[in-house]
């Protein structure tokens, strides 16, 4: 049974104080000290119990998940589940760090980038270790584990797992008379191949569209051993290499390949149907596996996935996982709510409704409930991300002081191509920003 989900926030309210609200979220009731100790009550089937979940996404994601709770109270008559979507990401963190702060979080909630870690480090979650009766989590591989794990407790579990590639529209490199890109590809051969469809195009289209932090850390780790950050947290790349991919950006503004720098910024964050890739007016963009079908539907073309050019003999792409599930520290039901989150991962029911929404399962028996059933799209995100585990790199995690990354990167992109500052300043600037976060 599903009740009116909560109003959204506005996005960034509160986001600058979100880790300070966190820190004084130890309490509560439940496992209100983070999940420390021996493992939970174990669940009583004729207690009525009303679990809260929170996910981001658009609707189609909603229906899944009705579909997927409704069933899941179906084989748990005693519990009911209210759901409580929102459209975006930041959406979502604004509305915890209120709720956290008040009390009210809800007790299973997705988190993505460095939100585990935050969150985690701050004892905001349930330690899984706690309910692992409920919530067995051997089946992962430790790789996929990673950016849940603080100080070796392990706080969320993968949705499943996507890689960055550039998706391809074919149709619109045929108008335009330019070959698609051989495997192997460089980012000199990307330059080309963006100006030459921009030049060779009527009608507006343009060879790329880029939303830089999708491809940055793909580009950082080519060159730097573990990516934009090292093991033990801090940043692993010099100005240098971020100058570079800045004057990358400018030769694609200059050369046509990138539409106006004000089109740039305007289509920052929107959803794949409305960007100029999705919507048939550019030719290539970078964009997670599990987005292909989406793209896809808003181009009403095939489209291809590649792998991201290198002008290095590494290829720089990990396979990530694209959200986590949590379980809230103070939940007063947390055997429950890990029953909830084990039956959206890891039941072959849930699976088969849940798919590739969030990602391909990281759970092998999950996985193989769900291949067969995969659309075209999916199982090409499927097939290219067995290509990505052949060659692909293991990421470090994103530490806590990461979460600026997106905001900074895409400010310095704005000041860089608006000739505010040169690329070599907007690159230093972005190291010592990044540098100063994450020694916080």
């Amino acid at each position: 049974m599903k009740r009116p989900a909560r109003g959204r926030l506005a996005a960034g309210a509160l986001a600058t104080t979100a880790a300070l609200i966190l820190a004084a979220c130890g309490g509560g009731t439940g496992a209100g000290d983070g999940g420390a100790g021996g493992p939970v009550d174990a669940p009583d089937p004729d207690e009525a119990v009303e679990l809260h979940i929170a996910w981001w996404g658009n609707d189609q994601r909603a229906a899944i998940m009705a579909e997927a709770i409704d069933l899941f109270e179906e084989n748990h008559p005693n519990i009911t589940v209210v759901e409580e979507p929102v459209g975006a990401p930041d959406d979502l963190f604004n509305r915890l760090a209120t709720d956290f702060a008040s009390g009210t979080a809800p007790d299973v909630f997705a988190l993505g980038g460095a939100k585990p870690q935050e969150y985690g480090a701050a004892g905001a979650l349930l330690d899984l270790a706690t309910v692992s009766e409920q919530l067995p989590t051997d089946a992962y591989p430790e790789f996929t584990l990673t950016n849940a794990m603080v100080d070796g407790t392990l706080y969320g579990l993968p949705t499943g797992g996507n890689a960055i590639g550039v998706l391809l529209n074919p149709s619109l490199f045929e108008a335009a008379g330019v070959d698609l890109p051989e495997p192997g590809w460089a980012w000199e051969d990307l330059v080309r191949i963006a100006n030459d469809i921009s030049a060779g195009s009527d009608g507006g289209i343009v060879g790329l569209d880029l939303r830089v932090q999708d491809a940055l850390g793909t580009y950082v780790a080519q060159y730097t051993e573990t990516g934009i950050y090292d093991w033990d947290g801090r940043l692993a790349v010099d100005a240098a290499t971020i100058q570079q991919w800045y004057d990358m950006e400018l030769e694609l503004v200059e050369g046509g390949g990138l539409p106006d720098p004000s089109v740039i910024v305007e289509h920052w964050n929107v959803t794949p149907d409305l960007s100029l890739f999705g919507t048939g007016r550019a030719a290539m963009t970078f964009a997670y596996s599990n987005q292909i079908g989406a793209y896809q539907a808003g181009t009403g073309a095939d489209v291809e996935i590649v792998a991201p050019p290198t002008s290095t003999d590494v290829a720089g792409v990990a396979v990530l996982p694209s959200q986590f599930w949590a379980i809230a520290a103070g939940s007063e039901h947390p055997a429950e709510a890990a029953m909830l989150v084990d039956w959206l991962l890891n039941q072959p029911e849930a699976a088969e409704i849940v798919l590739a929404d969030r990602g391909l399962p990281f759970n092998p028996e999950t996985l193989e409930v769900v291949e067969p059933l995969l659309a075209p799209a999916d199982a090409q995100a499927a097939a290219y991300l067995a290509e990505v585990l052949e060659v692909g790199v293991v990421a470090p995690p994103q530490p806590a002081g990461g979460a600026i990354l997106n905001e900074l990167t895409q400010r310095v992109e704005s000041d860089i191509l608006f000739g505010r500052v040169s690329s070599a300043e907007g690159a230093q600037a972005w190291v010592d920003e990044l540098s100063a976060a994450l020694a916080d």
